[in-house]
This record gives structure tokens, sequence and C-alpha cells, in this order.
């Protein structure tokens, strides 16, 4: 196959669809599954719901309206504070929003995402983006990284809500595939901190219609993500299934999916890939 650069991936034609997928999913939960548990720790469906409503306000009236927030009260020392500061402010709008029933928060998501989508059909993929994607390790980002992030964001939480009220998978390639190619951006990030001589190449394997392979290759003192395979013999090879590397990606525990991975080789390489996380964590 041989060692190829990442390209960019534009989601921005999918952003109506995924919002129509969301809204009917909603429209026809029964009470009782607005307060079921979902994967998201404490958050039930509602809490989701809440959280993606928050998602498009703050989105909307940073980028759109150029409306600034209020700083946080001590500069960020690292990404830990930054974090913390961002589980602050979702915590506090989802606790506000418990006030709200299930038809306003309706009503205002059927506001707000038909604006979302309109806001990012608008940019430059290629502009420089409002925020950079920190999760892979960037300073700076372009539109259609920064775009692909929140992607992965709403798809996620989507996904969350039908594994609770037993919905059908949006899991089809057309949604899946730009999730897992964006995703695995983020291995050389959190492979930083993992040794290794020169050259070395980890392969992953991501099985099904919506993954592929490939190979993250040490490169003076970081990690450098290629798709496909080639060069030297690969020193770990992480082999896993579509639906488990979605779910490592968002912040799976490792005890409860490390069963459903084939690691080989040198296992601090392929013990790494277990908190390779595609989110602020």
């Amino acid at each position: 196959m041989g060692l190829r650069p990442l390209e960019p991936v534009d989601v921005r034609p999918l952003f109506p669809g995924l919002h129509e997928a969301l809204m009917a999913l909603l429209e026809r939960l029964k009470a009782a599954d607005w307060a079921r548990p979902t994967l998201a720790g404490a958050w039930a469906v509602r809490d989701i719901a809440a959280h993606l409503l928050d998602g498009d306000l703050r989105r909307l009236s940073l980028q759109r309206d150029r409306h600034s927030l209020r700083p946080p009260d001590e500069p960020f020392a690292g990404e830990a504070d930054l974090v913390a500061f961002l589980n602050g402010l979702n915590a506090d709008w989802v606790k506000v929003a418990r006030r709200m029933s299930p038809r306003v928060l309706l009503d205002l998501l059927k506001t707000t995402g038909p604006q979302i989508s309109a806001l990012f059909a608008s940019l430059d993929p290629d502009g420089p983006a409002l925020l950079p994607v920190s999760w892979a390790g960037e300073s700076s980002s372009k539109h259609w990284f920064d775009v692909g992030r929140e992607y992965t964001e709403r798809w996620h939480h989507q996904q969350q809500i039908r594994l609770a009220v037993d919905a059908a998978p949006l899991d089809e390639p057309r949604w899946l595939k730009p999730v897992i190619d964006l995703s695995v951006r983020a291995l050389p990030h959190r492979y930083a901190g993992v040794p290794a001589p020169e050259g070395s190449r980890v392969q992953v394997e991501i099985h099904g219609s919506s993954g592929g392979t490939w190979s993250l290759v040490r490169e003076g003192a970081g990690w450098r993500l290629f798709a496909g395979t080639g060069g030297a013999p690969p020193v770990a090879r992480v082999s896993l299934d579509e639906k488990t590397a979605w779910r490592i990606f968002f912040k799976a525990r490792p005890d409860e999916i490390a069963s459903q991975i084939a690691l080989e080789g040198r296992s601090d390489l392929g013990q790494a890939f277990l908190t390779a996380w595609a989110v602020m964590a």
C-alpha cells in the first residue's frame, strides 16, 4: 500500500442529515426515555441533548456573532486547566438545562441545528479555524479539522443516545467513516510521551467498511501518522473492529474494551492506543 500523507476530510455536507437524524430520534422518545442513563457518565439522555444544544449556542455566539466569553479567573497553565474550565462550563449548562422540558429542548435544537449547518457550510475549509483541535496537539488548525471535530462531537453524543434508548446506531460508512478518519489524528499527540527509536512504526488496523489501516511512525522527538503501511516492519500492531474503535476514541474504559483488541509487539506501544482519545481529556 505504501505510506501516504493524510488528506483533509470535509464533513460540512453531513451536518443537515446528522441534525435531521437527531430530531427524528428525539421526537419519538417517550417521557421515560429522556431519563435513561448513557455512556456519558452521570448524564442521562436529556443531559446529552442539552449539551448538544449548548454546543450549538456557543459556536453560533462565538464564531458567527463574534461574541466574547468572559475569560477564566486564572490563565491556563496547561491542557488540564483548559479541560477543567470546559468541564465546568458543560456542567453549569446541563444543571440549568434540567429546568427545561424535553419539548423546549427539542424546539431550541430545531432552531439551532440548521443555523449550525449554514455556518459551517459558509466556511473556507482551508481557512484558519476559530479554535485549534487540541486533542490532536494542534495550536492552530484549519476550518476543515475544526468543523470535523464538531462533527465527531455531535455524532458520538447522538450515538450515546441511540445506545441508551435501543435505537438503531448511526454507523453506516457515510457517518462513521469520517468519524474514524478524523479521530485517528489524535494518535501522534496521545503517543507523544511513549519513547521509541527513530523510524519505529506502529500499525493500526481498524476492520469494517468504515475502517482502514494507518501507520504511526517515530520521527525525531515525536510521531507522525500516515495512511497505509510500508517501510520498516511494525514494532507493534493494533487490530480492532470499527465499533470498538469509536468507543475507544470517545473515552471507553480500557477494561471494558481491552478484550476486543488484538495487540502484538511492544506492549507499551499497543497499550497506549487504549487511551488514544479524540476528545479533550
